[in-house]
């Protein structure tokens, strides 16, 4: 793993922990505490983190949203088959929404360029993806550009789904729990969430174990009105068990097995 990316990882896990011991990090990254308390001092002078004794904590508030870029970086691999598992859920000739996000970028990169189907999206880098494949009728929202986000948010926006009928809608997260549902960092996307899922009959949601627990800034939505989530968080995870409970359909996604050189 490079340093930047161990970096942006840090400061996700500080994000959504609140704190960190640097012995913790340095066995989870199989580094040197003196290297990881260099990653903490640059991430103290780009105002992610604020070290503390022993370890750091987040300067970050649950409104904010890491760069795009910084979140494709976190959870890589599981995004990578969240997204491909995601895909293999679409049926020739279905209307659906996809939502802007990163896992949801990987599912369109997954998605068959044979099938036939019709797709609306605000995310500009998801219609690029598309845009690669001839079989996809797709459909961006009007809007304002999301500065850094390359997704469309506002009242066009939103509008934009008020007179569609979708077969679903695939929808990414900042944190989802038992008490608080499905969460995100900023008010204009929770939006256009709560817009596409209005227009579809079935809510697929699309969420890394790392997402699991932890609450953002804004509530989009109860667990219970999700019909399914694709994850590779434990079966025996607490928000895994309280969504089973409450009638949520669970795909779970195996994680990437690790080679052993024999």
């Amino acid at each position: 793993m490079s340093s930047k990316l161990r970096r942006a990882t840090i400061a996700n896990r500080l994000l959504n922990s609140g704190e960190a011991s640097i012995s913790e990090l340095a066995q989870t990254f199989g580094t040197s505490e003196m290297t990881i308390r260099r990653d903490l001092e640059l991430l103290e002078m780009e105002g992610l983190a604020r070290r503390i004794r022993g370890g750091a904590i987040s300067t970050q508030s649950r409104s904010y949203q890491p760069p795009i870029l910084q979140r494709s970086a976190h959870e890589s691999q599981a995004k990578q088959r969240i997204g491909e598992a995601a895909a293999e859920l679409l049926s020739p000739g279905e209307t659906t929404i996809i939502d802007g996000g990163t896992t949801t970028l990987q599912m369109a990169r997954a998605i068959n360029p044979g099938i036939a189907l019709t797709i609306i999206t605000s995310s500009l880098l998801i219609a690029t993806e598309l845009d690669t494949k001839p079989e996809i009728r797709t459909v961006v929202t009007g809007g304002k550009l999301r500065h850094g986000e390359m997704s469309l948010v506002g009242s066009r926006a939103e509008a934009s789904f008020d007179d569609l009928n979708c077969d679903s809608v695939f929808i990414g997260a900042a944190g989802i729990s038992e008490e608080k549902g499905l969460t995100e960092y900023n008010m204009e996307d929770t939006q256009i969430k709560l817009a596409a899922i209005r227009s579809s009959r079935r809510v697929v949601v699309l969420a890394d174990a790392s997402k699991m627990g932890q609450v953002a800034f804004v509530n989009v939505t109860a667990l219970s009105e999700i019909d399914l989530l694709v994850t590779n968080a434990s079966p025996n995870d607490r928000t895994v068990l309280a969504a089973r409970e409450l009638g949520v359909d669970v795909l779970h996604v195996e994680p990437v097995a690790h080679v052993v050189a024999s």
